[in-house]
């Protein structure tokens, strides 16, 4: 979204620079007169990575109130309206640079990923309004026109082939230089296990792998993350490279056009087509507007022109819906499906045309203090049936599912704080609700509260069957006669009444209103953002009317009192 402003702007005769915010030499900002920031939501209203020491900054109280009364503003959000924090980052800069004394050219932009269009169906209109504000304010100078949308601007990099073969640094040669692993230094860890905890008849294929660490310098507690970086399957890359006559092995140094622009950090120079397929380009993405758009201008067919230019217009949207996102075609496909215009494609334009392969998030599923030299995860694998032929398959899920601990294939990973933060008190009691792969992070915080001798911990599970997907079934029943573990089970389709984790929390009222009450538990729910967390929060509400005394606004008002204190914390996807 950031580039396609980017492009707009430069459309416009403006001198334009986008960037990552953390990259940004914030001190420059008092002399900025138009910013527009593009920001997204993460984890439970959470900066992203690339923002946190911007936003630790703009958030100073030390800063005049006056410091930015130069700079006129506008903010982009893209967010994702099932999480309660939706476009929460957004809302509260708009409203920071405000205090600051910038001038906000409108209200903030609130894109929406559950909305059928996309965030463009809120982001189209919010530019249109948006440059006609700013031309107003900074009008074209005499003799400037709009650069017309049928003008191919030039692109942001050159790819210069090499005619000589020259050693190749790949990730694989770089890996593990020491320090901590990181998204630019990932740790390639090797797969020691990929073992399917599902039943073979059940329609879902969920996995327990794990890494084997040892070496890494990588710490984690109960609540962090992984990070993984997937790459695209061998047959993808075959298929990407014959359709655009690119070959793999062929050479290149990336040369911006653009002397501030710098070269992508995660390539190396030089680079190979295939490793730049493989392992930087999300070929198998649903493409957004703007692929469409920029692929009319290579296009030599005068019908896939005038199909590429409908889907790229305002008015095509609802075609391109029923075309691209709704049975999730893939970038792949779409090439396919133009096979006049994808030979022309220009490897110039392929950094534009396809954005790179982002890195996926999964919960720790293991305790360090009990396995030091593993990490593990707990991975349901992505396939689903749509109207096209081929099932719909996730990157990352089908890549790690597909290795075989024989292979000693390496994994490129790296570790986060996650969002769940556990007491440092080990006697604290946890109330913890994990249905599905929800219940990863509890496995971690069990497992190693578990080996310190500690109980107080309280498990509500949920699945659908106990013979089908209750993953870790015989840890939690040791546990329990061990007396270190409290479980509550909800299987919803072993009886004819589906029966929820919300149904056994409200069950349980008395309970679990004397941990609250008198042992100042910790509450915590981890899984599918759809129904589940707001059906579970309802049933504790409840919980605090029937057992605490309280009246419905006290019980919202003491549900804001746990959250604000860290007794209750929620990590959610969709």
């Amino acid at each position: 979204m950031a580039e396609r402003l980017g492009r707009e702007a430069r459309r416009r005769h403006f001198t334009c620079r986008v960037d990552s915010i953390d990259s940004y030499n914030i001190a420059n900002l008092i002399h900025e007169h138009l910013a527009v920031f593009v920001c997204a939501t993460t984890g439970q209203g959470d900066p992203p990575d690339n923002m946190k020491n911007f936003w630790r900054f703009i958030f100073r109280r030390n800063l005049p109130h006056n410091s930015l009364c130069q700079m006129d503003f506008a903010v982009l959000g893209l967010g994702d309206s099932s999480y309660p924090k939706f476009n929460f980052i957004a809302k509260k800069l708009h409203k920071r640079l405000q205090q600051l004394g910038a001038n906000p050219l409108q209200a903030p932009a609130l894109g929406d990923d559950q909305h059928d269009l996309g965030p463009d169906a809120v982001v189209d209109p919010w530019l249109s309004d948006l440059w006609d504000k700013v031309l107003s304010l900074y009008p074209l100078p005499a003799g400037l026109s709009i650069i017309s949308d049928l003008i191919m601007l030039p692109p942001k990099f050159s790819l210069r082939f090499l005619d000589k073969q020259e050693t190749i640094c790949n990730a694989a040669e770089r890996e593990d230089s020491g320090g901590i692993a990181t998204e630019l230094q990932p740790h390639h860890a090797t797969l020691v296990t990929n073992q399917r905890v599902t039943a073979q008849d059940h329609f879902q294929d969920v996995r327990i792998i794990e890494f084997d660490i040892t070496g890494s310098g990588i710490q984690y507690s109960p609540g962090d993350v992984v990070m993984i970086q997937p790459q695209n399957s061998h047959k993808d890359v075959q298929m990407f490279c014959s359709l655009l006559r690119l070959h793999p092995d062929s050479l290149f140094v990336l040369e911006p056009h653009d002397p501030d622009t710098p070269v992508p950090p995660q390539l190396p120079q030089p680079c190979s087509v295939q490793h730049l397929v493989e392992r930087y380009l999300d070929i198998r993405s649903v493409p957004r507007r703007s692929f469409f758009q920029l692929l009319s201008y290579f296009s030599p067919d005068e019908q896939e022109r005038e199909k590429l230019l409908e889907f790229s217009s305002a008015v095509g949207q609802e075609e391109l819906y029923t075309y691209c996102n709704r049975p999730r075609r893939t970038t792949l496909e779409v090439l396919i499906d133009f096979p006049h215009t994808t030979p022309c494609i220009p490897a110039d334009y392929l950094l534009e045309l396809f954005p790179r392969i982002r890195p996926r998030t999964f919960s720790i599923a293991s305790s360090m203090q009990v396995h030091p030299n593993k990490l593990q995860i707990l991975m349901a694998v992505v396939q689903y049936k749509t109207r096209l032929h081929e099932v719909r398959r996730g990157l990352c899920s089908s890549w790690l599912a597909s290795i075989s601990p024989e292979d000693g294939k390496r994994v490129p990973l790296w570790v986060k704080k996650g969002t769940l933060k556990f007491p440092s008190d080990p006697d604290t009691p946890l109330i913890m609700v994990g249905p599905g792969t929800g219940v990863a992070p509890f496995h971690s915080a069990i497992q190693e509260r578990a080996a310190l001798g500690k109980a107080g911990n309280n498990l509500f599970f949920g699945c659908r069957g106990k013979n089908k997907d209750f993953y870790y079934k015989d840890e939690w029943e040791a546990l329990e006669k061990m007396g270190h573990l409290r479980l509550f089970t909800a299987f919803s389709r072993d009886q004819e009444e589906k029966i929820y984790v919300q149904h056994r929390i409200t069950e349980n009222a008395a309970y679990l209103w004397e941990l609250f009450s008198s042992k100042q538990a910790y509450f915590y729910i981890a899984g599918n953002a759809k129904s589940m967390p707001n059906q579970v929060t309802d049933a504790l509400k409840s919980i605090f009317q029937s057992e605490g005394g309280m009246s419905a606004l006290e019980a919202e008002q003491y549900l804001v009192m746990l959250e604000k204190c860290g007794r209750f914390q929620s990590e959610t996807w969709s």
